[in-house]
């Protein structure tokens, strides 16, 4: 089992950034897949970023790529994500997820742990 908490959500104006941050606690000394996930008001969840193990790879969401970046400390068990240039709809709850194994998945179904999210509201 791995257990997750996020930090660093909040309130920031369009062009704003914000870092969050997820630790991770449990059984981490197996490889295991970090993501971010996000849900807006009155949609369904999607992702937005991941990042292996080792932090070689990295994969991104179009709606997100070149903005935002997505970055592991391995010794202190946390990935974070660094949100640049925010614009309104980026304003959801981010959750952080993770999987064991390598594979840099997308499908929400593939992330067998999950935190309580962290909100992030981008004023126009």
């Amino acid at each position: 089992q791995v257990q997750l908490v996020e930090s660093g959500g909040g309130l920031v104006q369009t062009g704003g950034s914000l870092r969050l941050s997820c630790a991770a606690s449990g059984r981490t000394d197996s490889g295991y897949v970090m993501g971010w996930f996000r849900q807006a008001p009155g949609k369904e969840r999607e992702f937005a970023a991941a990042i292996t193990g080792s932090g070689g790879s990295t994969k991104y969401t179009n709606s997100v790529k070149g903005r935002f970046t997505i970055s592991r400390d391995s010794a202190k068990n946390t990935v974070y994500l660094q949100m640049n240039s925010l614009k309104p709809e980026d304003t959801a709850v981010y959750y952080c997820a993770a999987r064991y194994g390598s594979n840099l998945y997308s499908l929400e179904k593939k992330y067998d742990f999950w935190g309580q999210g962290t909100q992030v509201t981008v004023s126009s």
